[in-house]
């Protein structure tokens, strides 16, 4: 892999998401434009690689958790748009589970990512609260 990368270049998961959508672009093209799912399917499909992108980009592990969460939403959104599109006779069921094929490991993945950045989180135990002790302090 060469060496100038950006930091979501080398996950496994962006590669696959863009495989995605360059497999799916065709199927976006050639559906109607009135049909809802049509946009539905090309912003969500485009929403995991870039959350994806942005996420890996934050230094905050809670930041990115909450992209990585948005693009693992949005490869659901994604599989749901195909069976949208299977109910709406629109597209076969063998091309939709090719699709929810492709899309089940990058949701897989990106759930991975979210887990390993949550248990990174940094968090302060609780102090407790005695409100006798506060008045003390005051006098």
């Amino acid at each position: 892999m060469p060496s100038d990368l950006f930091d979501h270049e080398r996950l496994k998961v962006d590669q696959e998401a863009l495989r995605f959508v360059a497999w799916v672009a065709p199927i976006v093209d050639e559906l109607p434009p009135k049909v809802a799912a049509r946009d539905q399917l090309e912003r969500a499909s485009t929403g995991v690689v870039l959350n994806l992108a942005e996420g890996n980009g934050k230094r905050s592990p809670l930041d990115r958790c909450r992209y990585f969460d948005i693009a693992r939403g949005s490869g659901v959104e994604s599989a749901a748009c195909l069976d949208v599109l299977v109910a709406r006779k629109k597209l076969s069921s063998e091309i939709a589970n090719e699709g929810k094929a492709m899309l089940l490991p990058i949701v897989s993945m990106t759930a991975g990512l979210i887990a390993h950045f949550e248990q990174r989180r940094v968090e302060e135990k609780q102090a407790a609260y005695d409100v006798a002790a506060l008045g003390a302090e005051k006098e």
